[in-house]
Order: structure tokens, then C-alpha cells, then sequence
């Protein structure tokens, strides 16, 4: 790990970014392989996978995006209480960029059902596609701006974070697909492909820092809103609508401390 960490160092902050989104991505693929041989799974276990993501994610923004964030925006403008206004300033700012997403692409939810303005042309399928792509987004963005000031270290917790947390997304986006009625080989596909918009995110993060120090603080505390919208408005309310919540509540207790000691051991 200490000679990954070395080699990261000496890259630019922009070419480490990208490659850590592109990782960070393969994941929901990863987690759609099983359906090329398993069929089905149940809501329970389903609810379960994605509360244990929402866990991680959760954890990931607290550790790797807000605590770093404050620290950063604490030494550029002098005290703690400046540092954390910054930081749930910035929040804010990214909450309400992925609110407006969220209201103003049409988009459809495999539980909650279409959301945004309705669309008679996109094809059931896309709209999927589309809420996938608000939702991994600010992942990719996560990413990016986590490997800024230069701290390897919190940017590969990060990484790992989010790439564990697409495995039971991946399977889930899968699943869902094969029971709208496509194939598996597709299911699959689109998974690999949805994930890779993470990507697209990490290159507007990494490019962002890496054009602008200052933007870091600003970075961070945009991209741990984004992550705690999504978390909040997405996929806690999807785990808890069939039944299984007291489940969905130890998934992501479990999800997130998880994280913790995984952190403690990274670090």
C-alpha cells in the first residue's frame, strides 16, 4: 500500500483522479456479473445490498470528504468555525445541484417509479439509465476532488469506499433490468456502462483542484452534499418501501462501520 501510495504522489492530482474514478466505476460491472448465473434475488437481500452501499457512502463522505474538507477549508481561512461554514455551505450548493438533476430529468427509479418531467419517447429502459447516471455522478465527483491537496491516502479510502459500495448497485441496476424483461449479456452491460459515467465525474473533480487549490475545500463540501442528497433522497427511501426496514437500518449500520474499521486500517 505504501509503495501505491508512493507512485500516486509523484502523478499529476488530475491523471490520479481519473484513474481512481475509472477503478472506483468497475465495480457496479463487478456486481452484475452474478446475474449471468443467478436469476433471481430476493427484495430482502436486495434492500439489504443497497442499505449496506448507502452505509459505505455515508461513511465516505463523513471521513474522506467532510473531516478532510473542514480541515482544508480551516487552514485557508483560519479557524475551525470558518472551515466548517465552507464546508455545509458547499453541501448545500451540491444537494441542490443534484435536487435540480433529480427534478428536471425525466428519469425513472426501479421501486419509486418515474420522477422528473414525463417522457413518451424514452424508452423505459433509458429512463433507468438516466437515474443511474444522477446517482453515480456525484460518486465520480467524490473521487476526483478526494485525491486534491494531495493526500493519497484519503483518496484511496475513498476509492475503495465507492467501489465497494457499486457492487450492490451494480446487481441491483442488474436484477432490475433482467426483470423488465432483458438479457442477461445486456443487464451486464449496462451496468459496466452506468458505472463508468463515475468516471465523467472524477475528470470534472480532478480537473477542477487541479486547476484551482482553492477550489478544494469548495470540491469536497460539494461533492459530500451530493453524496448525502443521493443517499437521503434515493436509496433510504427505496430500502424501506417493502417491508424490510428494521434490515435496511442494520445494512447500513453495517455498511458504515464497515468503513470505519476499514479506515482505521488503511490509516
Amino acid at each position: 500500500m505504501d509503495s501505491l501510495q508512493s507512485q500516486l504522489t509523484a502523478l499529476p492530482v488530475f491523471v490520479v483522479g481519473l484513474l481512481a474514478s475509472v477503478a472506483a466505476s468497475a465495480g457496479t460491472g463487478v456486481g452484475a456479473l452474478p446475474v449471468l448465473g443467478l436469476r433471481q434475488v430476493s427484495q430482502r437481500a436486495q434492500d439489504i445490498l443497497q442499505s449496506i452501499a448507502a452505509g459505505i457512502m455515508l461513511a465516505a463522505t463523513v471521513f474522506s470528504l467532510i473531516t478532510p474538507g473542514i480541515a482544508a477549508a480551516s487552514a485557508r481561512f483560519g479557524s475551525q468555525a470558518s472551515g466548517a461554514l465552507i464546508i455545509s455551505a458547499s453541501a448545500i450548493f451540491g444537494a441542490l445541484a443534484v435536487l435540480l438533476v433529480n427534478r428536471y430529468a425525466p428519469h425513472e427509479h426501479f421501486l419509486i417509479g418515474p420522477q422528473g418531467p414525463p417522457s413518451h419517447r424514452l424508452r423505459r429502459t433509458w429512463l433507468f439509465v438516466i437515474a443511474i447516471t444522477i446517482h453515480n455522478f456525484p460518486e465520480g465527483l467524490s473521487v476526483g476532488v478526494g485525491f486534491g491537496g494531495g493526500d493519497v491516502a484519503n483518496g484511496l479510502e475513498l476509492t475503495t469506499a465507492i467501489f465497494l459500495q457499486n457492487i450492490p448497485e451494480g446487481l441491483v441496476v442488474a436484477l432490475g433490468l433482467l426483470g423488465a424483461g432483458y438479457r442477461a449479456p445486456f443487464s451486464v452491460f449496462v451496468s459496466f456502462a452506468t458505472g463508468f459515467v463515475e468516471t465523467l465525474g472524477g475528470l470534472v473533480g480532478a480537473a477542477a483542484v487541479s486547476l484551482a487549490a482553492s477550489f478544494l475545500p469548495w470540491g469536497l463540501g460539494f461533492a459530500a452534499g451530493a453524496m448525502l442528497f443521493v443517499i437521503s433522497h434515493e436509496i433510504i427511501p427505496e430500502t424501506h418501501r417493502n417491508g424490510f426496514e428494521e434490515d435496511a437500518t442494520f445494512g447500513l449500520l453495517g455498511g458504515f462501520l464497515m468503513m470505519v474499521v476499514l479506515g482505521a486500517a488503511l490509516g
